[in-house]
């Protein structure tokens, strides 16, 4: 019961990242802290899974910035 309280209330006050920047920060600080802990493992798998998705990022945001310019220029 108290378990059970203390999660709804943590999941109504507490923001997860959604977007691909703020995943990709939340994984290089697990990176950082997993590092300075001894898990160098654990960290060079955040790691790259924190750079995979910031390359995605930027791949997403050149495509979509041409795109616009594209769709800009033809209106």
């Amino acid at each position: 019961m108290l378990t059970a309280l203390a999660a709804s209330i943590l999941a109504d006050t507490v923001v997860f990242p959604t977007g691909l920047v703020s995943l990709a920060v939340v994984f290089f600080i697990i990176a950082l802290v997993a590092y300075a802990i001894g898990a160098r493992g654990l960290a060079g798998l955040s790691a790259g899974v924190g750079r995979t998705l910031l390359f995605v990022f930027l791949v997403l945001a050149v495509v979509f910035a041409i795109l616009a310019l594209v769709n800009h220029g033809a209106a």
